[in-house]
């Protein structure tokens, strides 16, 4: 049952995760400002990671490792946070999520730069078709059928793909090192303290009585749900399963994304997204089935 745990907490958390998009959209921008989200969301996610306190030791953390966990922190505290609200609040959460799923390819990217992979004909055929599958959808925000899409915005969700890459393959020593309530309270107190000044203003001057009642649930949810719990399960995964195979369950996001954005009213699915979604996940695969034949190659390691 142990080996599951890991997946299952990958399961959960893409399933929170895949809440987020049509929930942002509802709140961001019309009741709250993106920035004032992002500080807001940061606190809360900074006092749920001090309660841990209450019956565990405080873990030491060499000095070393200090200026890493706060690149950590400014990376998926910090600009994760600000490129998904702002690019959520901008446009369609169906792009969105599908966007997202390019994970998998940048974790191949990221993690041939620093020489923790190389690449193969496979792996090179799949990132050149996920990738141009991301751009067509990436473009699709200036589309005149696609009503709900932005450029800026898909843009903003391709950026924060690539933070959310770069801190699985950079951090996952790192992550290994020390308890996973320790890691999430160095990122999410220095990430709360970074971007409480950026994010004070829209705060106070949020105008909360105006939130209509159909939004008070969303809004409550992205501000305190998607933060703390779900990288609580990731990083708890991180520490056993590589970053390619965590990856994979980005493919749950969108499906139930799409899913609940239709239901709720707030996008279409059109035909041609659905093709370029389709390329992308095909892209994906490639590179995955390329681990899967050889689960002993360098290549499939993450140092």
């Amino acid at each position: 049952m142990s080996k599951f745990k890991p997946h299952i907490a990958l399961l959960v958390c893409n399933i929170l995760w895949a809440m987020d998009y049509p929930f942002y959209n509802i709140v961001l921008p019309e009741y709250v400002h993106p920035m004032a989200m992002v500080s807001g969301s940061l606190i809360a996610t900074a006092l749920l990671s001090l309660i841990p306190l209450a019956w565990e030791k405080s873990e030491k953390v060499a000095r070393t490792d200090i200026r890493r966990l706060i690149g950590a922190a400014l990376l998926i505290g910090v600009l994760r946070k600000v490129f998904i609200m702002y690019g959520l609040s901008m446009t369609s959460p169906i792009d969105g999520s599908i966007i997202d799923t390019i994970v998998p390819l940048l974790v191949l990217v990221v993690s041939v730069l620093l020489g923790m992979d190389r690449f193969t004909k496979l792996k090179v055929a799949g990132l050149a078709l996920g990738m141009a599958g991301a751009v067509a959808v990436v473009l699709t925000g200036i589309s005149a059928a696609h009503t709900h899409s932005h450029l800026w915005g898909n843009i903003l969700i391709l950026l924060c793909a690539c933070v959310t890459s770069l801190y699985m393959v950079w951090f996952k020593r790192l992550i290994a090192k020390y308890q996973i309530t320790t890691v999430l309270r160095w990122l999410y107190c220095t990430a709360a303290i970074v971007a409480l000044p950026f994010g004070l203003r829209a705060i106070i001057h949020t105008d909360y009585a105006a939130i209509a009642q159909h939004a008070l649930f969303p809004t409550l949810f992205v501000l305190i749900v998607p933060t703390y719990l779900p990288n609580l399960m990731l990083n708890y995964a991180l520490k056993t399963v590589q970053p390619t195979v965590s990856s994979i369950y980005t493919y749950l996001q969108p499906v139930l994304a799409i899913a609940m954005s239709v239901a709720m009213g707030l996008d279409k699915l059109h035909l041609d997204t659905v093709i370029f979604a389709l390329v992308i996940f095909t892209g994906v695969a490639l590179v995955l089935r390329s681990y899967a034949a050889h689960p002993d190659a360098p290549a499939s390691r993450t140092h």
